[in-house]
């Protein structure tokens, strides 16, 4: 990893907030995996829903996400939030120098995306999920936040997201560090044989667990590798979020009726002096 730290991913409270993170990130990306606790929503959305699509009160959701960019150091940003429709597709939007401004992101977001690569400091970039995979993939100048679905991983966006990043972020591919967060695990998804044969075909049979279960992680990490990342370049959350409703919040475990968590991004912002930073991890 040419010099770099092994990635990683530990879990901590901030502001009362809990994240799965890693803070050794080379370069100015800070970023999180938001867990369900912090919040001020109730019943099946209790307590950290950053969804804004899933029935919560609208209020309440704008209040999970001031407290969600508070965890990580970018209150102050939260005016450039980007946060696209999500459409199980494979659109990466581009944010920064050589792409779109933050007001075009915000716009062409509601036309649908699952990824955005972001290398403007300043602008906070959320996607969430209730047993998709968050990916976060950070650069030195740099990051991609992405929402991987069976549509999106079957699509390989999570390819077409590293690609994205390492060329606006001009970097190497071996700068990439990649973090899987927390998804359905493998054993407690169970898929049609039809569509565990698309998954079979195009990443071999290490994404088949069992008769019928698929693994999200191993198709998403033979991506990342088929295109150049190093294993040990690869954090993996190594948490089913329909095991742990404690922890997340999960689609199939509740019957559809839940909240949603995130995964959370931002590129500090250099103060004039070159010396520090405004937006920092607490």
């Amino acid at each position: 990893m040419c010099g770099m730290a092994r990635p990683r991913l530990e879990r901590r409270t901030s502001q009362g907030v809990t994240l799965l993170g890693d803070t050794t990130c080379p370069g100015g990306v800070t970023f999180a995996f938001t867990e369900r606790t912090g919040g001020v929503s109730s019943g099946c959305y209790a307590s950290l829903n950053l969804g804004d699509n899933c029935g919560d009160d609208p209020d309440r959701v704008l209040e999970n996400r001031r407290r969600a960019l508070d965890a990580i150091g970018a209150l102050g940003c939260a005016d450039a939030l980007l946060n696209p429709r999500q459409v199980h597709g494979d659109t990466v939007l581009h944010v920064g120098r050589g792409g779109l401004s933050v007001e075009e992101a915000q716009r062409a977001g509601q036309e649908g995306a699952d990824a955005v690569v972001c290398t403007q400091p300043g602008v906070p970039v959320l996607l969430y999920c209730a047993d998709c995979v968050p990916i976060v993939l950070t650069a030195p100048s740099g990051f991609a936040v992405i929402h991987s679905g069976w549509p999106g991983t079957l699509a390989c966006i999570s390819k077409k997201a590293l690609i994205a990043l390492v060329d606006a972020a001009q970097c190497a591919l071996g700068d990439v560090r990649c973090y899987i967060g927390p998804h359905v695990g493998r054993d407690d998804y169970e898929v049609s044989e039809d569509l565990l044969g698309r998954f079979e075909e195009r990443f071999g049979p290490q994404v088949r667990a069992g008769v019928r279960n698929l693994d999200l992680d191993a198709a998403i990490t033979s991506t990342l590798i088929g295109a150049g990342v190093e294993p040990d370049a690869i954090a993996h959350a190594g948490v089913s979020t329909a095991a742990n409703t404690q922890r997340f919040f999960s689609y199939r475990a509740s019957g559809g009726s839940c909240g949603r968590h995130g995964a959370l991004a931002i590129l500090r912002v250099p103060q004039p002096d070159g010396d520090g930073i405004n937006v920092e991890t607490r």
